[in-house]
């Protein structure tokens, strides 16, 4: 059967490591976006004709921020899985058949 495995054991480390850490950067950004932190608001991509109506219109270009940092989480999660996938690929070559 062939073998899936395209990296290496420490190139699969280091991307487990990085998708742990853009996971939980990115969940938090989306958590802190989706509550409208007032902190994030240059990260907010407005125009000056968005403050006339209210601040019904800066919400929701909130809230489309944060969903867009929820979907780049799950897209580092499917790369750690593929991280720990090719991890354990690796491991079953050394084992004695």
């Amino acid at each position: 059967m062939a073998s899936l495995l395209c990296c290496g054991p420490k190139m699969a480390a280091c991307g487990l490591v990085l998708s742990a850490w853009g996971v939980v950067m990115l969940v938090l950004l989306g958590i802190f976006f989706n509550v409208h932190s007032a902190v994030l608001i240059e990260d907010v991509p407005f125009t000056e004709e968005d403050f006339k109506d209210g601040p019904e219109r800066i919400y929701r270009l909130y809230e489309q921020v944060s969903y867009n940092c929820f979907i780049a989480a799950g897209l580092y999660a499917l790369l750690g899985g593929f991280s720990l996938q090719g991890r354990l690929n690796k491991r079953k070559e050394y084992m004695v058949r």
